[in-house]
């Protein structure tokens, strides 16, 4: 056990790549391109629950640098549900369908505002897409959702992706916006996947857990079952066990995945520029 601990945790990128165009690591492309970046409603609001400003424009900073770095980027975001809540105070009972119905009909209008207003402050311009579960399935739906989303990214329009809630009940719904973010990734045959989360990675034990260390690289034969918190988001649907089954997944197809911590500041550059600096973990597709 100690053995696959240590061989776990030691970070194996010492011959990561140097110089002046952006890498991720050494089982990253050098000629990356389009990245799918997906972030968490753990990252987009506050303990309270409420939309974090501050992290949401932080955030379109970093994209906006992704930009002009030359990167394509398709942006995965949770957060309307918690905008909804924070626009309407409901005096019923309401299930948890009608509840995910109601706040993130309202919540993704002004998510999306948001996401508008900041990104026109750089000349960028952001396209919503919509999804349900059934898009992803073989056929005409499919073939229509690429096609559209790749027409934004040849227009310079950054796609901003959510599920459709108003329309995807329990049984049709993705079990969260990591599994989302992995299907597009596939759908628009990404360079790399980058899930944002509110810890550093996937750790050997409790991440509050001074003892615990960080797993810095996950080949495809290594199994983490024994190490991943099965506990969820406050805010959201996901957790790191949706992450890490996600990033399996897609690092399976070929796409590199990273885990990182969405609240550190200049995350994405710091990632794309000098990966020795700054914790997360990375599944590699060798």
């Amino acid at each position: 056990m100690a053995e696959l601990v240590d061989a776990l945790v030691s970070n194996t990128n010492t011959s990561r790549c140097t110089g002046s165009s952006p890498v991720l690591g050494t089982f990253f492309p050098l000629n990356m391109k389009r990245i799918v970046v997906k972030v968490g409603s753990n990252v987009l609001t506050t303990n309270k629950g409420k939309l974090d400003i501050t992290r949401l424009s932080s955030l379109v900073d970093q994209i906006a640098w992704m930009r002009e770095h030359g990167y394509e980027v398709i942006l995965v975001s949770s957060g309307a549900v918690a905008c909804g809540r924070q626009e309407l105070h409901v005096e019923q009972d309401l299930d948890s369908v009608e509840q995910r119905q109601l706040f993130s009909a309202m919540g993704q209008v002004k998510l999306v505002n948001l996401y508008y207003d900041l990104f026109r402050e750089y000349g960028l311009h952001i396209g919503q897409v919509l999804t349900m579960k059934s898009n992803f399935e073989t056929g005409e739906q499919y073939r229509n959702q690429q096609a559209c989303i790749q027409l934004m990214l040849d227009n310079g329009v950054i796609p901003v992706v959510n599920e459709n809630d108003t329309v995807s009940l329990t049984g049709l719904m993705f079990t969260d916006n990591d599994e989302l973010s992995g299907l597009i990734a596939q759908m628009m045959k990404a360079d790399a996947l980058i899930l944002l989360s509110n810890i550093n990675g996937i750790y050997t034990g409790d991440p509050r857990d001074p003892k615990s260390q960080l797993i810095t690289t996950v080949r495809p034969a290594d199994n983490l079952d024994q190490y991943i918190q099965t506990s969820k988001s406050t805010a959201g649907r996901g957790g790191m066990e949706s992450k890490y089954h996600t990033a399996r997944t897609i690092a399976a197809s070929g796409i590199p995945v990273i885990i990182a911590n969405g609240n550190k500041n200049d995350i994405l550059p710091q990632l794309l520029t000098s990966p020795d600096s700054i914790p997360h973990t990375e599944f590699t597709i060798l």
